[in-house]
């Protein structure tokens, strides 16, 4: 019988940005929980949207910072990205690439030709997040799709969360090509089944749990591939997002931040408009849901989910109802 979260599963599919590090450094606790989650035998793979940079630079970042890693270990939507384009086009085709290193070097990798400008007559144009990208490589990947180039986007995220603030991600910086040119981008990161199913290739996983801090992302794609997932609050999202997430977005497990694999599974028995997790008690009266307990807030929080998920079905609870839960958590 499993004691805790990790016993369940053969692999940790790990986000990176707001679950092992915000920035350049490691969220606090996680360097020590991933090093003992890997000395159980399960396998680490790190899963990430942000494709600014090759595997063997996130490795070298994340043993810098006490994370146990190497490339192998590193899954990311640039590698998603190339071999969605590898499968549909000739080897040695030209790609033009809007980003950084790491998408470039994917594209190499599944034996395409990246190049830079729109007169090289590339048949795919794919984006990725770089901190340096130009108005003018922007302009040739508009004028590439708007002669028949294929749009890829690494990823769809409109923010990524950093040690500043959140700031404005590859979803945000794909809508000046998308807009100049009317055409959509495909997009390979998660939560579309392109970088899940690379992570699969890599791994090898059989019984994965899906760690992350997005909703829209991390837990969706779960969703999608009908595996297991963890919602950290180390990252972009916070209690009333869980509270009012449509069926798709809902998690498996709710943990404070990575560490939490390493505890117990908390399960919430509920019965009827009752809730009940370790002490605490989420109940609808009068179209409002009510709180009430004492202890880890955190069980208080998945009481209150369970409680307002079962409650609005495959809809969203309305925020209105929740606002004596939310007075409830606040410290």
């Amino acid at each position: 019988m499993a004691t805790t979260l990790i016993d369940l599963y053969d692999t940790l599919l790990l986000d990176l940005d707001g679950v092992v590090y915000l920035g350049r450094q490691p969220v606090k606790g996680a360097p020590e929980a991933l090093t003992r989650a890997g000395d159980t035998g399960v396998r680490l793979a790190y899963v990430t949207n942000n494709a600014s940079r090759t595997p063997a630079a996130i490795a070298e970042h994340l043993v810098s910072i006490g994370v146990p890693a190497t490339p192998d270990d590193v899954v990311t939507s640039a590698q998603a990205a190339a071999r969605m384009i590898a499968e549909r086009v000739p080897k040695g085709s030209a790609v033009l690439v809007v980003g950084g290193m790491g998408l470039r070097s994917a594209v190499r990798g599944q034996g395409l030709r990246p190049v830079t400008t729109a007169a090289d007559a590339p048949v795919a144009v794919v984006q990725g997040i770089s901190p340096d990208l130009s108005y003018a490589l922007l302009s040739e990947g508009a004028l590439a799709v708007r002669q028949g180039a294929w749009f890829v986007a690494a990823n769809g995220d409109t923010t990524m969360p950093t040690n500043r603030g959140v700031l404005p991600g590859n979803g945000a910086m794909t809508r000046v090509i998308a807009t100049a040119t009317g055409v959509e981008p495909v997009s390979a990161g998660k939560p579309e089944p392109p970088l899940h199913r690379e992570s699969m290739l890599r791994t090898g996983a059989e019984k994965p749990l899906i760690v992350g801090d997005r909703l829209d992302t991390d837990i969706e794609a779960a969703t999608r591939a009908g595996v297991d997932s963890l919602l950290v609050l180390s990252g972009v999202t916070g209690p009333l997002d869980l509270l009012v997430a449509p069926p798709e977005h809902r998690p498996t497990h709710i943990g404070t931040d990575v560490s939490a694999v390493h505890l117990p599974p908390a399960p919430v028995t509920g019965e009827g408009d009752e809730w009940v997790r370790e002490g605490w008690v989420a109940r609808w009266e009068s179209g409002e849901l009510r709180l009430k307990g004492e202890g880890d807030p955190l069980d208080g929080l998945r009481a209150a989910c369970a409680a307002s998920w079962a409650h609005a079905g495959d809809g969203r609870a309305d925020k209105a109802a929740l606002t004596h839960v939310m007075a409830a958590l606040s410290p």
